[in-house]
């Protein structure tokens, strides 16, 4: 009996592991996953440009997979990879096939969509994709590669205030100092190419300084763009798709061609380098911009002592402290301030004299003391900054900010009250000082209106206007501006600034003013005085305005 229950016990084993063995090898047999399931996670890890994750549904490793890869998304610029799966089907005794639609956005083109299978098939036990260059794109193979053909659209034009082309297109008539402002168009170098990147390739037309530099984008607009299989010789094997550029926008300017040319007729014949810029006071609108040199635009981007022009912004400071035009002061032929040796051009000396005659005669021994009796340092700094100074200029083109360092003792304090120590600015500048006296608001200088402008404008403290308005007219009627010839209303601020080491001082000569809706700032470089030398340029500029 006993020997009957062990070979039933061990009968009941041997079934047992029949089963087991049967079960196993059943689940051994048996294909994993789905075609359904690989798809997904193929065009998923394609999408988000997951390359191992690709690799990892592979059946057989491919060496010219990644490269594929690579390649249409450097050649043709992709920024992203869209990629929607359109169904998937068994095709036979363990293959099968994925649909799917790709949609490639391409850099500066636009978008690109196309159809394509992957290939799937059972690779040990598993759903895997069978890889070719066709799972890319139907019509790639291994010796063909993508690259994108372009053609671009006429480039938009640069016009003035009222319309007119400036950009020297279609015969349009400018001068020297409106195609400085413009700048040139030449062929890109691998360098300009590369750095304004798809679709841009070596020849094409690029600006490469000026408005067409900086708007260039805007301005070219984007080409129609052919994508193409090339083969190895990179000659065309298959146009697959065409994307429909843009047309460039235009750009309007604030120049307006009357004053250009007016401003122009004033420094044409000038021995002497000079500039001057013109601004429509109530907008910061800038009507015109000249240079009678090539070149450096000294115009917006130089950087010179503004001299006793910047009296004017002194001024403020004191009327805004509590001073008036009437109030006696000393203007003496020589004084010191801080150590600071100090006197008048010519070495003038007049004596008692009204502030407002004191501004008219451009008394640095006046200035200098009263500055340091009633403005500190920081007082000045923040007259200065009403009016820009430390303020970035936006125009569209280089332009350099009005410098103004606090000063540091009493001596610098004294040169800044009229222009020198390390004040620089640029004629663009001073226009745009003249413009706030003009209208009681500082408002950044602009060039172009579409650009938005992050420096809010600035009142100035109103109740000194009216009072710098007949300080700056009795500059013209008997001040140092009063040889000029300069037309009736008027109204201005004459420099003379010196630059240049002790031994060799030299002297730029300055004027800025104002008459009606026309602000403007002129210098002549080693000019002798802004009165005799500056002044009469801006006359000439205000006389053909009319």
């Amino acid at each position: 009996m006993a020997r009957g229950k062990t070979i039933a016990i061990t009968s009941a084993a041997v079934v047992l592991v029949a089963g087991a063995a049967g079960g196993g090898a059943w689940w051994y047999l048996h294909t994993r996953g789905t075609p359904q399931e690989t798809a997904e996670r193929f065009v998923g890890a394609w999408q988000s440009g997951d390359l191992a994750g690709m690799r990892a549904e592979l059946g057989t490793p491919d060496p010219a997979f990644a490269t594929a890869y690579d390649n249409i998304r450097k050649a043709l610029a992709v920024e992203s990879t869209t990629v929607r799966l359109d169904g998937v089907r068994e095709t036979g005794d363990g293959t099968g096939r994925a649909s799917y639609t790709a949609t490639l956005k391409l850099k500066d083109v636009g978008e690109w969509s196309y159809s394509g299978d992957v290939d799937l098939a059972v690779v040990d036990r598993h759903w895997r994709v069978k890889w070719s260059p066709r799972a890319v794109h139907p019509d790639l193979t291994a010796t063909t590669a993508f690259a994108l053909k372009t053609k671009w659209p006429e480039r938009a034009a640069i016009t003035s205030a009222d319309g007119d082309r400036i950009d020297g297109a279609d015969g349009a008539q400018v001068g020297g100092s409106v195609l400085q402002l413009v700048g040139l168009l030449e062929k890109a170098t691998a360098k300009s190419a590369a750095r304004l990147g798809v679709p841009y390739k070596v020849g094409d037309t690029v600006g490469t300084s000026g408005l067409q530099h900086t708007f260039q984008e805007r301005l070219a607009g984007t080409p129609d763009t052919e994508i193409e299989l090339v083969g190895p010789d990179k000659k065309t094997v298959k146009t697959l798709g065409t994307v429909e550029g843009r047309t460039g926008e235009g750009l309007e300017t604030t120049l307006d061609m009357r004053v250009q040319r007016a401003a122009v007729e004033a420094v044409r014949d000038l021995k002497k380098t000079a500039a001057l810029v013109a601004i429509r006071p109530s907008s910061g609108e800038i009507l015109a911009v000249v240079n009678n040199e090539g070149g450096f635009n000294r115009a917006l981007d130089g950087n010179y002592p503004p001299g006793s022009t910047f009296k004017a912004i002194t001024a403020v400071g004191l009327l805004a402290e509590g001073m008036s035009p009437g109030d006696r002061v000393t203007c003496p032929k020589d004084v010191t301030v801080g150590g600071l040796p100090i006197r008048n051009s010519h070495h003038a000396a007049y004596g008692s004299v009204s502030l407002s005659d004191s501004f008219a005669y451009s008394c640095n021994t006046t200035f200098a003391p009263l500055t340091k009796e009633r403005l500190s340092a920081d007082k000045l700094l923040s007259t200065a900054e009403l009016f820009g100074f430390n303020k970035p200029l936006d125009i569209g083109v280089t332009a350099a900010k009005g410098s103004f360092p606090k000063a540091e003792s009493d001596a610098e304090l004294a040169a800044e009250s009229f222009g020198q120590g390390r004040i620089t600015a640029s004629p663009l500048m001073m226009a745009s000082v003249a413009a706030a006296l003009a209208d009681g608001t500082w408002r950044p200088p602009t060039l172009v209106p579409s650009i938005k402008q992050e420096t809010q404008p600035q009142a100035l403290p109103e109740a000194v206007m009216s009072n710098m308005h007949r300080m700056m007219s009795a500059v013209v009627t008997k001040g140092t501006a009063k040889d000029a010839g300069l037309p009736q209303g008027t109204r201005g601020k004459t420099g003379t600034a010196e630059y240049g080491g002790q031994d060799d001082l030299k002297t730029h000569a300055w004027f800025i003013g104002f008459r009606g809706e026309v602000a403007f700032a002129v210098i002549v470089e080693e000019g002798s005085g802004g009165g005799a030398v500056a002044a009469p340029v801006a006359a000439d500029f205000l006389r053909a305005l009319g």
